[in-house]
């Protein structure tokens, strides 16, 4: 920095000295406010830069925090608390999330201890009074001098029984002679007739039918394991074409109680719907389900309204549906519809498990609980419906539990926020579908019947390397597994109602339900 000059030197300048230094100095001083304001605006703009780029960075830094959210949510969704199936869930994941005390059932523990329980009866095998072989273990030699015993008396003995399997006995053959006669009076020949099953020259009986059908349906066997089966317990050796076929055979009968179930179904006051993917032909299909607690109708097709529609069970119907939140059931106007809880109760734990502050999907899942107990308790003592005060008091709190949410999630943007206002949405707009079960005690808290009717499709597809081979073969299975689920709801053993089905007519369910059956007697 240049020294100050002495105010003497100044004294000793004319005024054209005096004026030549200022104009000097007044340039200096304009040039360095130049260089100044240059460098400023520099470390303006370079300033602006880190700005923008710190900027960029919390965008990336709140971007890549969202996805980490969005994917640890993904990884942390299972059939707890998503729409994914039990099947999806990891083996390896369900000790880990019970050791950080997540637990994956909505069930509540009956705090009884594992195996059989006090009271129950007994499953004892019991001794038979004429064994078909009877053996003698006497004692050969005395256990105390070696003394022999053969010839002395026997002086107590205990009854010990072994039960075996016994070896197939051979397959029974019938040979069926259609003959011919001629009349003696006018010449004519008349042909004999055969049972309807003797068609061909040889061919299987309807039992021998049942059983292959009972076994690739009943018990979801794959077809080379069922012929396997069969030639192992009853000593009957088929070929892989006709144990394949075979379900065919049975569907082809099935007509008339197909139809039959289809108006009974549409007769009922509440049913449930409920569809499921499978693998057939190459590609995805579904099996749409239409059930109640007697009654067994599935279909297969898309998803779509028409799919729907195709199972003539849905379309026109009046009463209530059970069902998920799937929108293509939507165009089904004519219908009350009612919304799984236990879809909902899973919806509110997805929630809850990545945001522990919703304290409003608690709530939510609580009230819905009490309200089932509620309803449960009411159906148990003959009740028609809820008391007008307790409905008044669980929409009084279902309606602030809306707004606690609402209110606590208005001004957060994050992933689990995000997904609960959405939830919150379905309350807002499908109260009456939600709570359905609350205001008509007919209609269940939860669609597991409908789901339960469901899972053959997976077990067969599992067990049968992923998928059908053609899609006529899923068709056929659901034809069938509606005829046998229905039967064993009846309480009707299911090779029992194939035999019926090979040899006389399928079984037809008399009524909707027992008790209309019974009233109707």
């Amino acid at each position: 920095m240049p020294e100050s000059p002495d105010p003497a030197e100044f004294a000793e300048l004319t005024r054209d000295e005096l004026a030549t230094r200022l104009a000097a100095a007044l340039q200096a001083n304009a040039r360095l406010r130049a260089v100044v304001e240059s460098q400023a605006r520099l470390l303006e703009q370079q300033n602006a830069g880190h700005v923008a780029e710190l900027r960029a960075r919390d965008r990336q830094i709140t971007e890549l925090a969202d996805r980490v959210a969005q994917l640890e949510r993904k990884d942390g969704r299972d059939s707890s608390n998503s729409s994914k199936p039990p099947s999806s869930d990891s083996p390896f994941e369900r000790g880990k999330r019970a050791e950080r005390g997540k637990d994956r059932s909505l069930r509540k523990k009956s705090g009884l201890k594992p195996g059989k329980q006090p009271g129950t009866g007994s499953a004892t095998l019991r001794l038979v009074d004429d064994p078909d072989e009877t053996i003698y273990c006497p004692p050969t030699v005395c256990g105390c001098c070696g003394q022999d015993l053969a010839e002395q008396e026997v002086t107590g003995q205990q009854r010990r029984q072994v039960t075996e399997i016994t070896p197939p006995p051979p397959p029974r053959t019938t040979e069926y002679r259609v003959q011919a006669k001629e009349c003696a009076t006018c010449g004519a020949t008349t042909v004999g007739q055969a049972p309807a099953h003797a068609k061909a020259r040889a061919s299987y009986g309807p039992d021998t039918h049942a059983q292959a059908a009972n076994l690739v349906v009943g018990h979801f066997l794959p077809v080379g394991r069922a012929v396997a089966l069969l030639r192992q317990l009853a000593g009957l050796t088929v070929s892989t074409g006709w144990m394949a076929g075979v379900r065919g055979k049975a569907a082809g009968l099935l007509d008339p109680f197909m139809v039959h179930v289809r108006g009974l179904l549409r007769a009922v006051g509440v049913l449930h719907a409920d569809e499921t993917p499978a693998h057939a032909g190459g590609r995805l299909e579904y099996v749409h389900v239409a059930c109640t607690q007697y009654l067994t109708h599935l279909h297969t097709g898309g998803r779509s309204a028409a799919d729907i529609d195709a199972g003539k069970v849905l379309p026109g119907y009046t009463g209530t549906i059970m069902r998920d939140g799937y929108v293509g059931y939507g165009h089904l106007i004519d219908a009350l519809h009612a919304w799984c809880g236990a879809h909902t109760l899973r919806d509110l734990k997805g929630v809850y498990d990545f945001d522990a502050k919703q304290a409003w999907a608690t709530g939510m899942a609580t009230l819905l609980v009490q309200i089932n107990d509620a309803a449960r308790a009411a159906r148990a003592a003959g009740a028609t419906s809820l008391d007008p005060g307790d409905l008044d008091a669980f929409r009084a709190r279902y309606h602030a539990l809306i707004t606690e949410g609402q209110r606590y999630n208005r001004h957060r943007h994050h992933q689990a926020a995000t997904d609960a206002k959405r939830l919150l949405r379905r309350f807002e707009q499908h109260q009456d579908m939600i709570l359905r079960f609350m205001t008509d005690l007919a209609v269940d808290f939860t669609n597991n019947v409908a789901e339960r009717d469901a899972r053959p499709v997976k077990v067969q597809q599992r067990s049968s390397g992923g998928c059908w081979r053609t899609l006529q073969g899923l068709a056929d299975f659901a034809v069938v597994q509606s005829y046998l689920s229905t039967a064993a709801k009846w309480g009707i053993d299911k090779l029992q109602a194939l035999q019926q089905l090979f040899n006389t007519g399928p079984w037809l369910p008399p009524a909707a339900s027992p008790n209309i059956a019974q009233a109707a007697a």
